[in-house]
């Protein structure tokens, strides 16, 4: 943690749930990565196992699904009670949009039991017609979080698109690695225009669990910090996540200043 960092960050989008999806395998996994959240400043997070769409719309095997599901979590919560008593952790869903019509009526799906869900394109591409998915979800009372949009193929020349998302009522929700080239160039450069924007909702870790991997939280706020983005960052990482745990919608993020001089403006002619 860096001096200017919140004492508590909330964090909306990890895979910690035991052995359920490709997150964390086991309750000492789970713990472990407690642990570093913890030392990094987050006290407060949802975790969000992966789940289809297409399988809300099959209420026995969702049940099933979701029983298996909040059982693990459960176990973990205990866990985590005992050994990390100051950290609240919830449950939550990242679920695959491979049907345009998915059903969030069940309460175990969405964040922590509020009206917001998180969302993802399958495959990690745009499909066609996004924003009238997005504007059937609205419609039916919930409140959609696209997962990671940095990260999608070709999204560089698809942010008309996400204005259409934003405009159909969706959040955004950015992981930490992407500014510091966790998943590449793109990725990183699509994450910078979208806070120049004021387009992103949220910054989470999208943490798996896996000792080898990182949480890029600390890099991720020195990079922005260094570009005067610290009460872009409070929002991002608290006053946010800290409303929708409230079911409220996120704040307006004041844009993250542009870049100047002479290195902005070479990298406008090669871009």
């Amino acid at each position: 943690m860096s001096d200017r960092d919140p004492a508590s960050l909330i964090d909306l989008h990890s895979h910690l749930v035991p052995g359920v999806d490709d997150g964390a395998s086991d309750v000492p996994a789970v713990l472990a990565a407690v642990d570093r959240m913890a030392r990094s400043g987050i006290r407060s997070l949802i975790t969000t196992p992966h789940i289809q769409g297409g399988l809300t719309l099959d209420p026995v095997a969702l049940d099933e699904r979701l029983e298996r599901v909040t059982r693990a979590w459960a176990e973990a919560a205990d866990a985590v009670g005992t050994e990390y008593p100051d950290v609240e952790y919830r449950l939550g869903h990242e679920v695959m949009l491979d049907v345009p019509d998915p059903d969030f009526s069940d309460a175990r799906i969405r964040m922590a039991g509020t009206d917001f869900v998180l969302v993802e394109w399958p495959r990690m591409l745009i499909p066609p017609a996004t924003v009238r998915v997005i504007e059937r979800i609205v419609a039916s009372g919930y409140h959609p979080i696209i997962a990671h949009p940095e990260r999608y193929r070709d999204v560089a020349n698809q942010f008309d698109t996400m204005a259409g998302w934003k405009e159909a009522g969706a959040f955004l929700q950015v992981n930490y690695g992407s500014f510091v080239g966790r998943y590449g160039a793109e990725a990183r450069s699509n994450a910078f225009r979208l806070l120049r924007r004021g387009w992103a909702d949220y910054l989470s870790t999208d943490f798996h669990g896996q000792a080898s991997m990182r949480l890029y939280k600390d890099e991720a706020w020195t990079a922005l910090g260094k570009l005067g983005g610290h009460d872009a960052l409070t929002a991002l990482c608290v006053t946010n996540p800290a409303r929708l745990l409230r079911n409220e919608a996120p704040m307006a993020v004041a844009p993250l200043p542009e870049e100047r001089g002479f290195w902005a403006r070479l990298k406008g002619l090669v871009q």
